[in-house]
């Protein structure tokens, strides 16, 4: 299970205030059956009236304490449960930004985000279960044995035959369902996903119209969800009656033998009554047990949940540099093959050189390895074997940090937050509005002016009141905005026409001659000024070179060519 010592303990004083609270609240709460015995059996029989006001006036005063102590002890529980499981929640959101692309990869996002919410939340149920019953209710059950012991010890063996019985169901049930919880919350997976899936393609789903066959989709996994939480929770909820059956039979022996034993002159009426209302409390103790190792079997297989990602080892370690090489290119591919499963190649042996200010063009069909060098490039993954070089230092010593500062990268499924025009350029940098200014005039984003406010102009979620265009054009001056050595466009003009396309590429010849630059894209017109292409087919480079050469050697690249611009030649 999760080790929580490290959230709890900066917050033992203040639990220890509750359970000192509620173990005052508890032991008040034990003297009241005492107080009315000793009324029924002592002071009735003596008719001593002022007696039965003063011990009634206790009993009363023992009441109001208790409440109060109970409902303060509340409060504080949830205040201490919410603040450990804040610092948890932030912690491990904290842990999910660290991993990298391919423990996310195994994680899901799904599973990421079902993990940051619901499981956190069990565990914040959990703790304040613990905090409001966990010393209450073992304090009722050793308490109330102990003042039955000391009134009738032959009335307490009752009770006391009955607790194994109660301890090997409650620990038979906790034993079963912790897996099935386990399952639940792996099945609730499924359900974020599903929701994921419709909410990002409700446009998609609507003009084909699938939704009929997405509701029959999600109520597949919600019902499978259901199935099993009702299996878990049916178990579950068998404890509550038994546990109550197996109490209030013991209740009717006690009457029954406290009756006899009445009878026989051994014990007056009243510790029949103090018995009865020891053994309600008793009862109740109890079932609040069942109830916090019900949360348990739910806690604790959120807790491993959390726990799973917690220890997941750091990756894409920072290794020591050795060496540098000088007058090196800026950016260097040396027989680089990977894989992202480890069955099949996603890039096989490729290697390239490209320097300070150069274009590098990469074409190829889906699935052939584009977006993949651009997440070797950028060390969202480590390559199988090879080894990639910038300004002659291998990428694997150079700290995380100092690396993504080299980039401007806008990625094929990229995103647009709610905000500003600004508030997307800047993206949390310190970039002052001339920067934001002049690389949205570099990536053709003129439209930016065109409405209310300007930079200041609102932008809705996902930028969902901008074309596709503007999406794209948004992105490439965020990418621009802080002026990087290399800058990535993975697709990022396919929302372009052509005119704009080659405006933008032009923009980028004449500002940005120090800038690498790394294009993926599907038309030749965005590739052919290129100092370098790389041609990709099923992970293997079948054609590198500049526009011309690759028209006379590599047939595939050719056909491209000829299919879109007729004879090869640009237009615009």
């Amino acid at each position: 299970m999760l080790k929580l010592k490290h959230y709890i303990l900066p917050h033992a004083w203040y639990i220890l205030l509750t359970f000192g609270i509620k173990f005052l609240g508890t032991i008040v709460e034990l003297l009241i059956p005492v107080l009315m015995q000793t009324i029924v059996d002592d002071k009735v029989p003596a008719g001593n009236l002022g007696q039965i006001y003063l011990y009634g006036g206790a009993m009363l005063l023992c009441a109001v304490i208790a409440l109060v102590a109970n409902i303060l002890a509340n409060r504080m529980s949830a205040v201490s449960s919410g603040r450990i499981t804040r610092v948890l929640r932030h912690d491990l959101f904290q842990k999910l930004e660290q991993l990298s692309a391919r423990q996310m990869d195994r994680l899901t996002t799904s599973s990421a985000v079902s993990r940051l919410t619901s499981d956190t939340y069990n565990v914040n149920l959990l703790l304040t279960r613990v905090q409001r019953m966990g010393v209450r209710a073992p304090i009722l059950l050793v308490g109330g044995i102990l003042m039955m012991l000391s009134m009738d010890w032959v009335l307490s063996l009752v009770l006391i035959a009955l607790l194994p019985f109660i301890s090997l169901l409650v620990y038979k049930v906790t034993k079963t369902t912790v897996p099935m919880y386990l399952h639940v919350q792996q099945i609730q997976d499924d359900i974020v996903r599903v929701c994921q899936e419709n909410i990002t393609g409700i446009r998609v789903i609507k003009a084909l119209s699938k939704t009929e066959y997405e509701k029959a989709r999600f109520n597949k996994t919600n019902e499978q969800h259901s199935a099993t939480a009702l299996k878990a929770a049916t178990i579950n909820n068998i404890t509550s009656p038994v546990t109550n059956l197996i109490l209030n039979l013991g209740l009717t022996l006690v009457v029954l033998v406290g009756a006899y034993r009445v009878n026989s002159g051994h014990i007056e009426g009243g510790v029949i009554l103090a018995f009865l209302q020891y053994f309600t409390m008793m009862l109740n103790a109890t079932l609040g047990l069942t109830r916090i190792f019900i949360m348990w079997s739910k806690g604790e297989a959120s807790a491993q949940r959390i726990a799973q990602v917690m220890a997941e080892p750091e990756d894409l370690l920072v290794l020591p540099q050795e060496y540098k090489e000088q007058n090196a290119p800026h950016i260097e591919f040396r027989d680089v093959c990977f894989s992202y499963t480890g069955i099949g190649t996603n890039l096989d042996h490729l290697s390239f050189r490209l320097e300070r200010g150069q274009t590098l063009g990469i074409l190829g069909s889906t699935g052939s390895g584009k977006s993949t060098l651009i997440n070797l490039l950028m060390r969202l993954y480590d390559p199988d074997s090879g080894q990639i070089l910038i300004d002659g230092q291998d990428l694997r010593t150079i700290p995380a940090e100092q690396l993504r500062k080299k980039f401007g990268v806008v990625f094929q499924n990229d995103f647009i937050t709610e905000g500003t025009v600004a508030h997307n350029l800047r993206f949390f940098r310190q970039l002052d509005d001339a920067a934001l200014e002049r690389s949205a005039r570099d990536a053709q984003a003129d439209f930016i002016w065109e409405k209310e406010g300007a930079l200041e102009a609102e932008v809705v979620v996902r930028g969902n009141n901008l074309s596709g265009g503007q999406k794209q054009r948004l992105l490439i001056a965020r990418a621009l905005a802080a002026d990087p050595g290399i800058l990535v466009l993975d697709d990022a003009s396919s929302a372009l026409d052509y005119a704009t396309d080659a405006a933008l590429r032009r923009a980028l010849r004449q500002n940005y001659r120090h800038t690498t630059t790394v294009v993926v894209a599907q038309r030749v017109s965005s590739l052919r000024h290129a100092d370098l292409i790389l041609v990709l087919d099923d992970s293997r480079v079948i054609g590198a070179g500049n526009h011309a050469h690759l028209m006379q050697t590599c047939e595939e690249y050719r056909i491209i060519a000829q299919t879109q611009m007729g004879d090869g030649q640009e237009v615009v």
